[in-house]
């Protein structure tokens, strides 16, 4: 097991790297919004428009709360990731579930939409942090 402050020399002098790579993940992801209400507008109308931007804006919601919530717990105690990262798992899944259900009682018709824009969120998010992963910071890591 990791001790607390384990590494801290490491990265003491670059306190920032835990969200370092945030920025790129929130600009990607606002680019694919913008783009999926024009898709969703054309294709079917303010509604589908509405969905599927709030449909990437709950991923990015989703995303950036883990995000910020496990780099703190790893920059205070390492061995607070996995109870977090679990327990936030856990309610995550709860309250989307629970807010599908009740978008999905309303008959409305931004629904697939919006459904369509959380799996793009996803599928954008996790691409673009690959990428960065694989591109950028490991670069950094080399240098």
């Amino acid at each position: 097991m990791a001790e607390p402050g384990a590494g801290t020399a490491a990265t003491a002098d670059d306190r920032g790297w835990r969200l370092r790579h945030l920025p790129v993940l929130l600009a990607a992801s606002a680019v694919l919004g913008a783009l999926a209400a024009l898709v969703g507008g054309v294709t079917g109308g303010a509604d589908a428009a509405v969905g599927a931007a709030a449909g990437v804006a709950v991923t990015v919601l989703s995303h950036t709360l883990t995000t910020v919530v496990l780099a703190r717990a790893d920059a205070v105690n390492p061995q607070l990731v996995l109870p977090l990262g679990l327990g936030l798992y856990a309610a995550k899944f709860t309250l989307l579930g629970v807010f599908m259900v009740a978008v999905a009682s309303t008959g409305w018709d931004g629904l697939v939409p919006l459904c369509v824009g959380i799996a793009a969120g996803v599928a954008v998010w996790t691409g673009v942090h690959i990428w960065w992963l694989t591109r950028v910071h490991s670069r950094r890591s080399v240098d």
